[in-house]
C-alpha cells in the first residue's frame, strides 16, 4: 500500500524552523510476477540457455501444479500421492530490463516443489531441495542492458513422486514477486515487528529493520517509521538518523506507543502497517510496509491457552496444503471459502502440517482471525516410509525424501521460514516437528507399544511401560549415528536466535519416550499426537511443561477431555479438510475421509459434531442408516444402543458410514442419528412425533431413534437455553432438473479470482436428490477458466480435469477462474432427461 503525502523534515534549532519536501522513490518496489511463463514437461534435455526456443510451450499463469492436471492411475505412488504423477518440468519466463544503475532486482519464489535449480539468462543462480521454503535470488549481476530482453528457467525435478507426507503437487505452485530496491534497501524480510507490552489502554510496538547498503561509499540516512491503524489513520511515527558504511548492513531497534490499540484477536483480527521510509536529502529513497497486529498471548502450565488476557481453548485443525482439485496451487478464493466454512464450525486455529504455509495462506489467516502452528519439518535425520506411515518397511529412491537434505539444509530452511513468517500476528507456535519418535528405533522401542507382546491400542491405553521402564531404555538401547534430543535442541536454538516471541513445540506420537529423549527439553510446549489418555499422565509426571493435543481423532471423547482439563490448551484435529493422498494402496480411494470438511470442501458429520460443541449457537444436523451398516445396534427393545465394535476400527480417522438422505424401503428399520447442541431434541415423521430425548441421556453425544421407514419429512426440532431450531429432510423421487448455487456472480477481472458453482440433483418438486446419481456436463464460455470439477468424495477418480462427471449424493463442484478481461461469461449444466442449469457471470 502506498501513502502518497508530503513528507516535512522539520527541526527546530536555534528558534528557527527549518522545512524540506521530499520527493517520492520512482519505482515499485513488489511486482507480480505470476502471469506469462512458458511450461514444458519433459525429463530430457537441458532448457536453461537464452537459445531455447519456448515458442510453442505450453503459456500459463502461476501459481501451477503439474501433478493436479494428470488422471489418476493405480500405479502413481501407491496411494500416498492420490495415485498422481510426479516429474521433471520447465518453466521460463522472458522480462524487460527496467531498473537504473543505483537499483537492484531480486526475484522471490514462495514456493517450488521441488528440487528446483534457476537460472538467468542462462547463468545458474542457485537450487533449492526443499519444496514448502521461500527463497530469492538477486538478478543483478546477470541482467540485460536496460530496455532488453531477459529469460528466467527454472528446473523442477519431482522425479522422486512419493517423497513426502503426503500429496505435494508438482511444480511453481506459490506466488512469484520481482522485487525491485536501491543499492541502499531494507532487505526481503528485512523487518520484525512485535509488541512486548499489550494492555486495552496502551501497546508498544518493537521494530527491528535491517539496512543494507550495497554502494560503495558510506550513506547517511533517515529512517523513518510511520504506523497506520486499521482504518489507515496515521497514529504513530519516529525516525532515526545512521550512517551504513559502504558494502555493509546495520540492524536499527525502534520503539513506539500506541494509545488505546485495537487488538488482534480471534473475533475481531485487526490489522496495522507499519510503513518504513528510507530518506536522503530531499529524495525518499525507499518505501517499505509491514502488515502485523497488536497482541499478547501465553501458555499457562495450570491454566492453558491466554489470548490478550482472555482464557480461551484452542479448537485447531490440522490442514495440509491442497486444496482437492486444485491441487497444491491454491487460490486465495478457494482458502476464503474453506475457511470460512471452518470459522462458522467454530474452529479457531489451524495447524499447517506438516509444513510451512503460504505467505497468502498465513495473510488469509491474520485477515480472518485463525491462531496458526507453522510447523517446519516431517523428516529431520531420518527418513519416513510414506507409502505405509510409521510402519518403516523401506525407504526407497523414489520415497526418499527431505530426510537426505536434512543435514545440509535443516538450518538454512527452518531460518528462512521464521524470518519470512514472523510478523504474523495468527502465528503462535513454531513446530520444529511432526512425529519424528519413530524414525529413531530407541525411541519407539523404549515405549513398549512396538513389543509384540504387548496389549492395549495405542490410542486409548497408557504405554505399556512404565517411566522407569522407559528411561531404562533410552539408557542402554542401541543408539543410532544422531540423537533426537539433540537435533531438537539444535532446531529449537535456531528458532530462539531468530524470535523469543513465540513458544517452540512438536507434535510428539511418543511423548512419553519424547519426555526421557530428551526431546522435550528443547521445548516450550509438548504437543500430543493421539495421546488423549496421557494428559493426567503428563500433568502428574512432567508438572512444568505445558502440555496440548496437535494432533487428535474428531470425535466426541477428544473434545471432551480437553474441555475437562484447564491445563490442556487445546487441539488440532486431524483434520480440518480431508487431503490427497495418505490412501495407502486402496484403489480407487485418493484419500482419507479424516476431515471435518471433505476435498470439495462440503462438510462431513464431523464438521455438525464439533460445531455442537465449538460453538454457542443452537443447531441440528440429521442423518440415518440402515442397522446392518450403522456404527449402532440394536437392543432387545429395539434401540440403538452401543457402538457395533466391527465397525469402531473403521470409523477412528473419519465418521461411521450414514446418509443424509430420507430414501429407503417402506417399513425398513432406520437408525436416525441427530448432532445437536441443544439440551432436548423431539423428532417427528410426517407430523408424527417419535418422543423427545435429552443430549444427557447420550454418552457419545449422538441423539439416536429407530424409526420404521416411511416417506415424507423426518423434522428434528430443539431447544437451547430457551431457543427453538429445527430442521428436516425430505424423501426425494426421480431428478428431473439440476440446480447450481454459485458462492459469487461478480468476479475481479483479475486472473485470479474464482467461483464455486455447486450442483445439486432435484426432483420435480424441488427436493434435493442425495440418493441418486448422474453424469453432468459443464460447458464455459470466453472469460473465465475451468479450475476443475470434482465431487468431494475420496472414491472419486474421475480426472479434475475434465468437463464432465458423474454426481456424489447427486452434487457436484466446478471451480472456475477469472480471466484478466471485464467480460459476461456464462456457464451452462446438462444431463441427460435433466433440465439444465444456466448461470451467469460478471467480470468487471
Amino acid at each position: 500500500m502506498k501513502y502518497p503525502y508530503l513528507l516535512l523534515l522539520c527541526y527546530l534549532m536555534g528558534g528557527i524552523v527549518a522545512c524540506q519536501s521530499v520527493k517520492e522513490s520512482s519505482y515499485t518496489r513488489t511486482e507480480d510476477f505470476n502471469f506469462d511463463w512458458q511450461f514444458l514437461l519433459n525429463e530430457e534435455g537441458d532448457f536453461s540457455t537464452t537459445t531455447v526456443d519456448d515458442a510453442n510451450w505450453r503459456t500459463l499463469n502461476l501459481p501451477h501444479d503439474w501433478s493436479v492436471e494428470a488422471p489418476f492411475d493405480s500405479i502413481n505412488g501407491e496411494g500416498c500421492t492420490a495415485y498422481l504423477p510426479g516429474g521433471l518440468g520447465w518453466y521460463r519466463k522472458h522480462f524487460v530490463t527496467k531498473k537504473a544503475d543505483d537499483q537492484k532486482v531480486f526475484v522471490l519464489f514462495d514456493g517450488i516443489y521441488n528440487n528446483s535449480e534457476v537460472w538467468l539468462n542462462g547463468i545458474k543462480l542457485g537450487n533449492r531441495p526443499y519444496g514448502y521454503v521461500p527463497f530469492y535470488f538477486d538478478l543483478t549481476p546477470h541482467l540485460a542492458p536496460q530496455g532488453q530482453d531477459n529469460v528466467i528457467a527454472v528446473k523442477v525435478d519431482h522425479t522422486r513422486y512419493a517423497d513426502s507426507r503426503w500429496y505435494t503437487g508438482s511444480g511453481i505452485y506459490r506466488n512469484v514477486q520481482l522485487i525491485t530496491t536501491s543499492k541502499l534497501h531494507i532487505p526481503i524480510w528485512g523487518t520484525f515487528v512485535s509488541t512486548p507490552e499489550v494492555t486495552t489502554d496502551q501497546a508498544t510496538v518493537q521494530i527491528e529493520v535491517k539496512l543494507q547498503n550495497d554502494f560503495a561509499e558510506n550513506q547517511n540516512l533517515t529512517l523513518q517509521t510511520e504506523i497506520f491503524d486499521p482504518s489507515g489513520n496515521k497514529v504513530a511515527t519516529t525516525q532515526s538518523e545512521l550512517t551504513v558504511a559502504a558494502n555493509s548492513s546495520e540492524i536499527i531497534q525502534q520503539q513506539l506507543k500506541l494509545g488505546k490499540p485495537s487488538l488482534w484477536d480471534i473475533d475481531h483480527p485487526h490489522l496495522y502497517q507499519a510503513v518504513n521510509t528510507i530518506v536522503q536529502g530531499d529524495k525518499k529513497v525507499e518505501n517499505h510496509t509491514t502488515t502485523f497486529g497488536v497482541r499478547s498471548f501465553r501458555f499457562d502450565v495450570n491454566e492453558g491457552f491466554f489470548l490478550n488476557g482472555k482464557n480461551r481453548k484452542i479448537k485447531g485443525v490440522c490442514l495440509h496444503h491442497d486444496a482437492g482439485l486444485v491441487g497444491a496451487a491454491v487460490p486465495k478464493g478457494v482458502w476464503r471459502r474453506r475457511f470460512e466454512t471452518l470459522k462458522a464450525g467454530g474452529c479457531n486455529a489451524i495447524r499447517i502440517a506438516h509444513n510451512p504455509g503460504s505467505e497468502e495462506f498465513l495473510g488469509l489467516c491474520n485477515e480472518m482471525g485463525f491462531l496458526v502452528q507453522d510447523e517446519f519439518f516431517d523428516e529431520w535425520d531420518y527418513p519416513k516410509d510414506k507409502r505405509l506411515n510409521k510402519w518403516e518397511t523401506k525407504v526407497d529412491s523414489i520415497t526418499q525424501g527431505y530426510g537426505q537434505h536434512f543435514q545440509a539444509w535443516a538450518e538454512r530452511d527452518l531460518k528462512t521460514t521464521v524470518l519470512a513468517h514472523r510478523n504474523h500476528p495468527s502465528i503462535i507456535q513454531w513446530s520444529i516437528g511432526n512425529e519424528i519418535e519413530w524414525t529413531y528405533p530407541r525411541n519407539a522401542a523404549s515405549t513398549g507399544f512396538f513389543d509384540p507382546q504387548a496389549t492395549g491400542n495405542y490410542f486409548w491405553t497408557q504405554p505399556p511401560n512404565s517411566i522407569e521402564k522407559i528411561r531404562e531404555l533410552q539408557q542402554t538401547l542401541p543408539r543410532k549415528e544422531y540423537d533426537i534430543g539433540k537435533t531438537g535442541q539444535k532446531l529449537a536454538k535456531w528458532t530462539r536466535e531468530l524470535d523469543t516471541t513465540r513458544p517452540v513445540i512438536a507434535n510428539c506420537i511418543l511423548p512419553s519416550a519424547s519426555y526421557e529423549s530428551g526431546l522435550a527439553d528443547a521445548l516450550d510446549i509438548i504437543g500430543y499426537s493421539y495421546r488423549r489418555v496421557m494428559y493426567d499422565y503428563g500433568k502428574k509426571n512432567y508438572p512444568d511443561l505445558p502440555l496440548m493435543g496437535t494432533e487428535s481423532l474428531g470425535h466426541y471423547h477428544e473434545w471432551k477431555a480437553i474441555r475437562e482439563r484447564p491445563f490442556v490448551s487445546g487441539t488440532f484435529l486431524w483434520t480440518g479438510i480431508s487431503y490427497l493422498g495418505e490412501s495407502n494402496g486402496q484403489w480407487p480411494s485418493k484419500a482419507v475421509n479424516s476431515g471435518l470438511l471433505d476435498l470439495a470442501g462440503f462438510p462431513h458429520p464431523t464438521y455438525y459434531m464439533y460445531k455442537t460443541m465449538w460453538t454457542d449457537e443452537p443447531h441440528i444436523y440429521i442423518t440415518s442408516q440402515t442397522p446392518n451398516k450403522s456404527l449402532f445396534k440394536l437392543d432387545e427393545k429395539g434401540e440403538p444402543v452401543e457402538k457395533n465394535p466391527g465397525k469402531w476400527q473403521r470409523m477412528i480417522w473419519g465418521w461411521q458410514d450414514v446418509n443424509v438422505h430420507w430414501n429407503y424401503r417402506p417399513e425398513e428399520m432406520v437408525i436416525v442419528e441427530v448432532l445437536s447442541s441443544c439440551e432436548e431434541v423431539e423428532l417427528f415423521l410426517n407430523d408424527l412425533s417419535l418422543g423427545k430425548k435429552r443430549l444427557d441421556q447420550f454418552d457419545d453425544h449422538i441423539y439416536k431413534w429407530a424409526v420404521p421407514f416411511a416417506a415424507g419429512e423426518l423434522t428434528a426440532v430443539g431447544t437451547k437455553a430457551g431457543q427453538e431450531v429445527r430442521t428436516s429432510i425430505k424423501t426425494a423421487t426421480t431428478p428431473t432438473k439440476i440446480t447450481v448455487q454459485p458462492d459469487k456472480k461478480t468476479l475481479q477481472a483479475d486472473g485470479y479470482d474464482v467461483a464455486h458453482l455447486v450442483v445439486q440433483l432435484v426432483d420435480q418438486a424441488g427436493n434435493p436428490v442425495k440418493h441418486q446419481n448422474q453424469k453432468v456436463h459443464f460447458e464455459l464460455t470466453d472469460g473465465i477458466n475451468s479450475l476443475g470439477v470434482d465431487t468431494g468424495a475420496s472414491s472419486n477418480v474421475q480426472p479434475f480435469q475434465a468437463n464432465q462427471l458423474l454426481t456424489d449424493k447427486g452434487r457436484a463442484l466446478l471451480i472456475v477462474q477469472a480471466g484478466r478481461k471485464a467480460a459476461n461469461a456464462t456457464v451452462t449444466v446438462t444431463g441427460d432427461g435433466l433440465e439444465p442449469a444456466l448461470v451467469n457471470l460478471i467480470l468487471k
